[in-house]
């Protein structure tokens, strides 16, 4: 972790340090905060998925080490665009876990991190090929418009469903011969990211609320998210599992109850008995969905 992440923190720290405040944390502590302010586990699990289909795919090392590079920019400057735009929210609602909303990591330092990291994004998926660079700039782009508007309307699961919807295409559109992934395969990253939308907003729904953010999930409610988080990540699980001449098999049947008691358990826990169970539980869901994705790589394109 620490050798992937390290160069990239020292670019993106690099503006910060013509940033005119006083209290400046030293180096090691702005590398800290910066990297609980990234959304660190997410934005891992997202990379380490993406880097697996791309070696199941058969993009080879250096195609894999590329998209993992370009991932991982991508989902850093999400993360800190995340918490540079929510520092007023999160210090409202008092959450000890953000550092820009703690005062620990001023939100201009976040949001310069973010356009390092952007700019950094760019040419890594330029790497992947032209069509696979404007597939994923698009999806990393989609988070940031959640982000800046689209989280506080009834549209906020679009972004989700686009940027995972294409995660595949970036995967196959860099490979020697590029394609489109399945629609099946599309669909199912697609309903996973929707899952996962509503399984991280749902310990959050009444903060959101209070400080008037009404995405989809909180209009609806926690009780109807409570379900419809585990439905949209199951069915994800089941598109893959019966896609297009797809044969179930024993692992089927391991794997597939295992993503039901993990996606039900995390996502109807009761409220207050872990603010990140919910996301982690999706991160679980997905991993195996990515399983399954990959037991099923010869039929992706």
């Amino acid at each position: 972790m620490s050798m992937t992440l390290s160069p990239i923190l020292q670019v993106c720290i690099v503006p910060m340090s013509f940033y005119p405040f006083d209290a400046l944390p030293s180096r090691a502590r702005r590398i800290t905060f910066l990297l609980r302010a990234s959304h660190p586990e997410p934005a891992l699990a997202v990379t380490s998925f993406i880097t697996a289909l791309a070696v199941g795919a058969g993009r080879g090392t250096s195609g894999a080490a590329a998209v993992a590079m370009a991932v991982l920019t991508g989902q850093l400057s999400v993360g800190w665009c995340n918490d540079a735009i929510d520092a007023g929210r999160d210090r409202t609602c008092g959450r000890r876990d953000k550092p820009v909303g703690t005062g620990e990591l001023p939100a201009q330092a976040a949001a310069t991190a973010a356009v390092a990291a952007f700019a950094m994004c760019v040419p890594l998926s330029l790497l992947s090929g032209v069509a696979a660079a404007a597939v994923h700039l698009t999806g990393v782009a989609a988070a940031w418009a959640y982000n800046g508007v689209l989280k506080r309307t009834a549209l906020s699961p679009l972004p989700y469903a686009v940027a995972f919807g294409l995660v595949p295409a970036f995967v196959t559109l860099g490979l020697p011969t590029p394609a489109w992934p399945a629609w099946w395969v599309m669909a199912a990253t697609a309903l996973l990211g929707v899952g996962g939308h509503v399984a991280n907003v749902l310990p959050d729904i009444d903060d959101d609320l209070t400080t008037g953010v009404r995405g989809l999930p909180q209009r609806l409610g926690r009780p109807i998210c409570q379900w419809l988080a585990p439905l949209a990540m199951l069915t994800a699980m089941g598109v893959v599992t019966v896609g297009p001449h797809a044969h179930v098999s024993l692992w089927d049947g391991v794997l597939g109850p295992a993503a039901v008691i993990v996606a039900v358990t995390g996502t109807t826990a009761p409220a207050g008995t872990g603010r990140r169970w919910p996301s982690r539980a999706a991160m679980i869901v997905g991993g195996i969905v990515v399983i399954q994705l990959l037991r099923r790589s010869a039929d992706m394109v």
